[in-house]
């Protein structure tokens, strides 16, 4: 494995590399948290191994970053901050297990391995696209061709999901649970005003057709 050890006391960070490195992993060892996150980003880790109280950027900061980075590689925290807030906070963080100094090496070598074994979460797109249609989930952009659309919260929602599942046919009632919570049929025509208004701002101003009706079916949208 290849792992990344975050841990500013020389004489913990000796014993850890030992331990691992005997066992055959490969390991990288930083002792400053802000150093940490540039290697962390762009690394190609199984597991993080990281300190709490780290200089530069300490290591609660330093996890937020990461998964605010949409970094989804396994973290351990290896502290010696015990209290069970810390721990929960540590969690809360994004950690994926939380280990107390003093530690049994053998416990922390069976802790990694049982992170590395766990399947990664994916990343959750963040960009969805069809042809020259772009929307952007976290600044809540919609653009065609380079040309902004500024769409209603229902209308980008409704996009949303048509994008998520684009080439697969969406009918009505997918449509009015999913973007309405509605669960049953209110015999309106709230999906079909919906998508003729989201016609008339993503397709009618450009030269082709996005969103599709399936006759007898649904709505789907295609590249």
């Amino acid at each position: 494995m290849k792992l990344l050890l975050v841990e500013d006391d020389q004489t913990t960070a000796d014993y850890i590399l030992q331990g691992l490195r005997e066992e055959g992993h490969v390991v990288d060892h930083l002792t400053n948290g802000r150093a940490a996150l540039g290697q962390a980003t762009t690394g190609d880790y199984e597991v993080l191994i990281l300190d709490r109280m780290l200089p530069g950027l300490d290591g609660l900061s330093l996890l937020r970053a990461l998964r605010a980075a949409r970094v989804t590689v396994p973290v351990l925290f290896l502290t010696a901050m015990d209290g069970v807030d810390d721990r929960i906070e540590g969690l809360q963080a994004g950690a994926d297990d939380y280990l107390v100094k003093p530690f049994a090496f053998g416990e922390l070598s069976a802790r990694v391995a049982a992170l590395a074994r766990r399947p990664q979460m994916q990343a959750e797109e963040t960009v969805l696209t069809a042809g020259d249609l772009r929307m952007d989930l976290i600044r809540r952009r919609v653009t065609r061709a380079g040309q902004e659309i500024d769409l209603l919260p229902r209308e980008f929602a409704l996009l949303e999901h048509l994008l998520r599942r684009k080439g697969r046919v969406q009918t009505r009632t997918m449509l009015l649970e999913a973007v309405w919570d509605i669960s049953f049929d209110p015999q309106t025509n709230v999906v079909e005003t919906h998508i003729s208004r989201l016609r008339a701002k993503v397709d009618k101003p450009f030269d082709r057709e996005l969103i599709r009706t399936v006759r007898g079916a649904g709505y789907r949208i295609e590249d």
